[in-house]
């Protein structure tokens, strides 16, 4: 939920600025009109937020509290109090902004959230309900740095919702293709075991084995031969598509309508003309569909999206990602072109997501070219290269090889302000095992964060480069999210429709290598 800041310096007044969502929010010292018709706008339905200011009586009188203490810009760790708006969120987090202690002096006034300030618990954000509406009040004063948060942003903006469901069902989740162990059904079983609202509940594949594997991973699991099978199952809500890519369309748009929501494993289809029946179909059901681009939460891509976010690099202008290295490709369906789409549609489907959320938008034209060059015993091609650019100029480069011995930065994005760059380094873990001896396991390289060196020019010094590491962990933030959508109404973090534009790039990428090279316009 996006909250637009208004202050009450404008001469416009509050009255009239708010939200679709019925939100107004109220900065500087308030005068009684504003606090007069924040209340009558609260009384209605609406919410109101108020960052509230020191030595403000009417915000005093208006939210229930008082400014006890103006603290400077820091670190403070804000904890959630027990309310049914922290469910899926992490209760207590931090957050840099300066800070106004809170002293509630309303009886109607609740106790939102605390900070510690030497050892003592202060309020830190309140909650005043007003007729059918509510009034919050924010003692993080950096508003900006409030909203953008990925804890404190969504409680609040659950704080200004008029009526918090104090409970919902849980939804039984179902993988269509569980495969091997350590696969992606184990993942999203795993997933949905730890996500608040979610509960593994059954799973479909036309091996036995993998099914009996499942019920080991899983006891309570139900079975399913077939998706149709699963289809029909009613303590099934949400059903994962983990098949390969070429099932992906024709699967989800059976379970659309049966009646289940979907989520799909990247990419979402082959085609964007399949993945636009899908999305078709899911509206025409009034259903959920999503894609699992689940490298939306890597840690170093987070730590690169802060840094554009924040201007850090001034406008960005091309950006260049890599995966590979020199091995022989994977035997098993990922290498076979007919049922992954081709090399592209592998880390492609990640890669250009990223490319696309960075830059906030599709590339307007893309160029791919290829290689078999080695690897005569798969279909997909050796190496690609896939060249977009965006009708401003903007351009990026996305790099897949198996015949790459010295591996190319994961990330090189250039900006007007400063360079950042990011290196793959080796994952290989040495044990001595008695009886055994030395063992040695090498893991896939693309697993690990990499840190990021940012460089910028200063006239003086001339470049100065500084480290910055990846973000904190999200945990299951995908499947969070998925329930908070299902469950609570809020935003999907990965629409259908980001997927489709990514399904388009890959498509013209593997047309425009099959043809050489060729410049196609999207």
């Amino acid at each position: 939920m996006t909250i637009t800041q208004h202050d009450t310096t404008d001469p416009a007044g509050p009255s009239g600025r708010h939200d679709d969502h019925g939100i107004r929010l109220l900065t500087g010292l308030l005068t009684d009109n504003d606090a007069a018709d924040a209340l009558a706008f609260a009384a209605a339905g609406g919410s109101v937020l108020v960052a509230p200011e020191p030595d403000d009586a009417v915000a005093a009188e208006l939210c229930g509290v008082r400014v006890e203490a103006a603290l400077p810009r820091a670190e403070w760790f804000v904890t959630l109090a027990d309310r049914p708006e922290t469910v899926r969120l992490d209760g207590e987090v931090p957050i840099f902004s300066t800070l106004r202690t809170l002293n509630v002096i309303g009886s109607d006034t609740a106790i939102a959230a605390t900070t510690s300030v030497r050892f003592h618990h202060e309020p830190t954000i309140t909650v005043r309900r007003v007729g059918s509406g509510c009034i919050v009040a924010s003692g993080v004063a950096d508003l900006d740095a409030l909203q953008q948060h990925r804890t404190l942003g969504i409680y609040v903006a659950r704080l200004l919702r008029p009526a918090f469901p104090t409970s919902t069902p849980t939804l039984g989740l179902a993988v269509v293709g569980y495969g091997p162990f350590g696969g992606m059904g184990y993942l999203h079983g795993l997933a949905a075991t730890e996500t608040d609202g979610l509960a593994f509940t059954a799973a479909a594949d036309n091996s036995p084995d993998r099914i009996e594997a499942a019920r080991l991973d899983f006891s309570d699991l139900v079975g399913h031969d077939s998706a149709t099978s699963l289809a029909t199952d009613d303590d099934v809500d949400v059903v994962v598509i983990a098949t390969p890519p070429s099932f992906h369309a024709e699967l989800a748009i059976e379970l659309l309508r049966a009646g289940k929501h979907v989520v799909m494993e990247k990419p979402m289809a082959i085609t964007r003309a399949d993945a636009e029946q899908v999305i078709a179909t899911a509206a025409e059901h009034d259903r959920t569909v999503t894609v699992h681009q689940s490298r939306r939460w890597d840690t170093d891509f987070l730590a690169v999206q802060r840094l554009m976010r924040n201007g850090d690099l001034g406008e960005v202008f091309n950006i260049e990602t890599f995966v590979g290295g020199f091995e022989h490709p994977c035997r098993a369906w990922h290498s076979e072109d007919s049922i992954s789409g081709g090399a592209v549609y592998d880390w492609g489907s990640h890669h250009v997501d990223w490319i696309n959320q960075l830059y906030g938008s599709a590339p307007s034209r893309v160029l791919c070219t290829t290689h078999t060059r080695v690897w005569h015993d798969t279909t997909n091609v050796d190496q690609l290269s896939l060249w977009m650019q965006w009708a401003d100029g903007r351009e990026a480069t996305f790099r897949q090889s198996d015949v790459c011995a010295i591996r190319r930065p994961k990330f090189h994005i250039e900006g007007t302000a400063a360079t950042v760059e990011g290196h793959y380094r080796p994952l290989r873990t040495d044990a001595v095992v008695p009886g055994r001896g030395h063992l040695e396991h090498n893991s896939h390289h693309a697993e690990a964060p990499v840190d990021l060196t940012v460089g910028r020019y200063d006239g003086e010094h001339g470049i100065v480069t500084s480290q910055v590491r990846p973000a904190p962990d999200q945990g299951w933030g995908f499947h969070r999210n998925l329930a908070d959508h299902l469950l609570l109404g809020e935003s999907l973090a990965v629409e259908p429709e980001q997927s489709r534009d990514v399904v388009a790039v890959l498509e013209a990428a593997h047309r425009s290598g099959n043809e050489g090279g060729s410049l196609i316009e999207l």
